[in-house]
């Protein structure tokens, strides 16, 4: 059911998807059986959103990225966004064009998911959470509330970011502009934990099944199954 009050335009949308008053889905959108879109939410051109997919009141879903002289990375075009299955988009997330969420995974309110960013099946990236550009987030990974992901990284399988965790890509702190080679945040391997408000600097890498204590500052790679803890983190035994 389409409310008189949505402004839909050139989209696919099966008979059993429901969009609700003031709710707004661009050209070339497709939304599968089942999915639910909330009032006032917004899919934009060419997005593909999976069957039984609920987008909650506000969300923006395929928001192109802004571009900017201000900006010293340069905005390219971006493919559509893509919304799997059962996902749950919350209230007033923004998901933008070129990002991808899998099958059954939840984003929470005013989550902000960025261009060339890839999250995997059963995921949930917790209210307020960043995720920002050409991040890949692999299966069954947690990121909890208010967590700030950096460009360029990669997350693992099966992580668990506590809240308040955040990550950085660039040691010169934007001194030289950038460089996609040399702008590099943290790599956070299968199985890792992560605890509330930890710090991790650029190109550090956080082994397999390692553990990150609460409050760390970690400036340096942790080894598979390693639990590390304090500023600097430093290692004190294997993984709890």
């Amino acid at each position: 059911m389409i409310h008189s009050t949505a402004v839909v335009t050139g989209a696919s949308i099966d008979a059993s998807a429901s969009v609700a008053e003031f709710a707004v889905v661009r050209p070339g959108a497709r939304l599968r059986a089942g999915v639910v879109v909330h009032p006032h939410a917004f899919i934009g051109d060419d997005t593909e959103v999976g069957a039984e997919t609920e987008i909650f009141h506000g969300a923006v879903v395929g928001k192109p990225a802004a571009r900017s002289r201000a900006l010293a990375r340069t905005v390219e075009e971006a493919p559509a966004c893509r919304i799997g299955e059962r996902c749950s988009i919350g209230a007033h997330a923004v998901v933008y064009r070129g990002a991808s969420v899998g099958d059954d995974s939840l984003v929470g309110d005013a989550a902000s998911i960025r261009e060339q960013v890839t999250v995997g099946r059963n995921c949930v990236i917790g209210r307020h959470v960043t995720v920002n550009y050409n991040v890949t987030i692999g299966d069954h990974t947690k990121i909890m509330d208010h967590s700030w992901l950096a460009g360029n990284m990669r997350i693992g399988a099966g992580v668990f970011i506590s809240g308040g965790v955040l990550t950085a890509n660039d040691n010169r702190i934007g001194a030289d502009g950038y460089d996609a080679a040399l702008v590099v945040g943290p790599s956070i391997e299968d199985g890792a934990r992560i605890g509330l408000g930890a710090l991790i600097l650029p190109r550090v890498v956080i082994g397999r099944n390692a553990l990150v204590g609460a409050g760390s500052l970690v400036t340096r790679d942790v080894a598979d199954g390693a639990s590390v803890r304090g500023t600097p983190a430093r290692v004190v035994g294997g993984a709890a």
